[in-house]
């Protein structure tokens, strides 16, 4: 049985909508995978190489306990501890470094299947996202040198104790901190983008304002490594403010809804009104009103 000719589809001038095959899809799918997994292979390379100031600075915090009369030490308590540690380290680096391809390689995927409308919410959206996250991970980094100074107080002033960290646990430790400050904020893009979506309205987040209060302190005192309320509570007075401000901003969406469908059903009624009459009218116009035959037309 002979194969069905197959069309080469290409997103480029000749095909400005890029109507693909699946097969198609799958194809520029795994390209787009290899193109952002080299990116990130690559980027663990450079990570490799910059190993010792990318330790310096996630360990710095401990330095800085140390400065301030602290006793601790980061412990390899394995042979292939330090080396397990590096490649972690530089496996995130990668990500972190090559996160401008490998987020093109997923627009340049998903971009040309959306209208205009869909590219500019996404790109907005997206854009809004990378800042609050980025926000986020910055108060984590800010939080976690007093975390430490906080929690290894709590190692006894007396006798020969000395506190020794795995390097593991310390790392797994310090990404867990910032990823969970990074993706707290962006609770309030979430509810705007449900909001967008129509699966919610501003006045049912305002109104659940209470019960949101509650569940985002809750959520800080079981992401706050300190100890002390006040930690918790300066974390979570600018997630709290952020929560207010997708209300807000969902509030005035709705009215903007609300006033273009008021305005478009008032066309819609005055075009269904007007129909009616122009019909009654023409059609009780005088004989005499009506247009007649040319007299060239007659004859």
């Amino acid at each position: 049985m002979p194969s069905m000719p197959r069309i080469s589809v290409t997103r480029r001038k000749d095909n400005p909508e890029a109507v693909m095959s699946i097969g198609d899809h799958l194809r520029e799918l795994r390209n787009r995978l290899v193109i952002s997994a080299l990116g990130i292979l690559i980027g663990a390379v450079v990570g490799y190489v910059i190993y010792k100031p990318v330790y310096n600075l996630i360990t710095l915090p401990i330095t800085q306990a140390n400065a301030n009369g602290g006793d601790l030490k980061v412990n390899f308590p394995t042979i292939l501890s330090s080396f397990d540690l590096r490649l972690r380290m530089s496996l995130w680096t990668g990500v972190l470094l090559s996160s401008p391809l490998w987020m093109y390689e997923f627009w340049a995927y998903v971009g040309p299947g959306m209208t205009r409308r869909e590219k500019a919410y996404t790109w907005a959206f997206g854009m809004a996202g990378l800042a609050l996250f980025a926000c986020g991970c910055a108060l984590g980094m800010w939080i976690m040198p007093h975390a430490v100074q906080i929690l290894t107080g709590f190692i006894p002033d007396w006798g020969s104790s000395t506190g020794i960290i795995d390097a593991s646990t310390y790392l797994s430790f310090y990404l867990r901190l910032v990823l969970v400050f990074g993706a707290a904020f962006l609770l309030p893009e979430i509810l705007v983008a449900l909001n967008r979506l129509g699966l919610m309205k501003g006045r049912t987040m305002l109104k659940g304002w209470r019960w949101a209060v509650v569940a985002i302190f809750i959520f800080m005192a079981f992401a706050n490594p300190l100890p002390d309320p006040w930690s918790m509570i300066f974390m979570a007075v600018p997630i709290t403010g952020l929560y207010f401000l997708a209300c807000f901003m969902s509030i005035q969406h709705d009215k903007r809804v609300a006033r273009r469908r008021a305005r478009e059903e008032a066309e819609l009624d005055a075009a269904l009104a007007g129909q009616p009459v122009a019909d009654s009218a023409s059609l009780s116009a005088p004989a005499s009103s009506r247009e007649l035959p040319a007299a060239g037309d007659e004859a």
